[in-house]
């Protein structure tokens, strides 16, 4: 059966820009190319075709595909992640930022988003805030794995391709509970600011949800063996 929008897909793939990978789901080639970051979990990930949870040219791909198909292609800017603007270029004094910029560094602008600093000239800090991969043609290299049927294992694969966040959901009689880790409200803001999308997806995408309870568990800490001999 092909892909058609609204599927719920899990997908491999490997991104590369002038050769060099910048984004996989495969630990293997993360590590054959030197872009292993021990600090991501390499498997496939779960999206809904159609709906442009990845990027346009990669999503438009899979459509009418079978599960087991693969193929690389080549993305233009315009289907990636843009053209390059010269109006995201902008100055800023040295005394903004918290703590000494540098060329090439990433920062963060209160009210404007995340650049990277590109060129200083006296007391002036020119920060672009194009996306790295502006302006580039991309190669990807992918595979549909299958199908994900699941509506738990759907909900999972929209927090997850929003948010970064694994976790456990269970459903029953129409109310999906997510567990959340305990405290992620204070340090995860990626969480925080895709929540509402997230919520929305799920009731857009996931036949059968009526309730969403996003549930913060907070385990009670065992004592210490000094403790219970006191």
């Amino acid at each position: 059966m092909p892909v058609k929008e609204g599927d719920f897909i899990k997908l491999s793939y490997t991104g590369r820009s002038f050769g060099m990978v910048f984004d996989t789901t495969s630990e293997t080639e993360a590590r054959e190319s030197g872009a292993f970051d021990e600090k991501k979990k390499y498997e496939p990930v779960i999206v809904c075709a159609g709906k442009q949870q990845i990027l346009l040219g990669l999503d438009e791909a899979v459509m009418g595909k079978e599960p087991g198909d693969e193929g690389t292609i080549e993305i233009p800017p315009e289907k990636a992640f843009g053209e390059r603007e010269q109006e995201l270029m902008r100055s800023y004094e040295k005394k903004v930022f918290n703590e000494k910029p540098s060329v090439g560094m990433r920062v963060n602008i209160p009210n404007t988003g995340e650049g990277t600093v590109v060129k200083m000239i006296g007391n002036r800090v020119l920060v672009d805030f194009n996306h790295p991969l502006a302006g580039q043609t991309l190669d990807y290299s992918y595979k549909i794995e299958g199908f994900v049927e699941d509506p738990a294992e759907q909900i999972k694969g929209l927090i997850s391709i929003f948010s970064g966040l694994e976790t456990s959901v269970s459903i029953e009689n129409g109310v999906a509970k997510v567990d959340l880790p305990a405290g992620i409200y204070s340090y995860s803001r990626r969480f925080v600011s895709s929540k509402p999308y997230i919520t929305i997806s799920i009731f857009d995408l996931v036949n059968g949800i009526e309730e969403i309870q996003y549930i913060e568990k907070y385990p009670k800490p065992e004592k210490k063996a000094e403790e219970i001999k006191e």
